[in-house]
């Protein structure tokens, strides 16, 4: 794994956090715009999701399952 340009080891858990957040919305403006069929999906699993949020899963969980599954 290559050094980051920015040593981040020294930051806690919410300043991490903090800055992928705030990394995330530099770039919004330089993203594409989403597709509008990207959106529709989007859009049909939130409905989905909130008719129902029992049906998921706890993330952790599923990333779990999918390294079971690489291994």
């Amino acid at each position: 794994m290559s050094q980051p340009a920015f040593d981040f080891s020294k930051l806690s858990p919410e300043q991490r956090l903090q800055l992928i957040g705030e990394l995330w919305d530099s770039l919004e403006e330089d993203l594409p715009p989403l597709e509008p069929e990207l959106i529709a999906e989007l859009d049909r699993r939130l409905a989905e999701f909130e008719a129902d949020p029992t049906e998921g899963r706890p993330a952790a969980e599923v990333i779990a399952r999918i390294r079971a599954t690489l291994r």
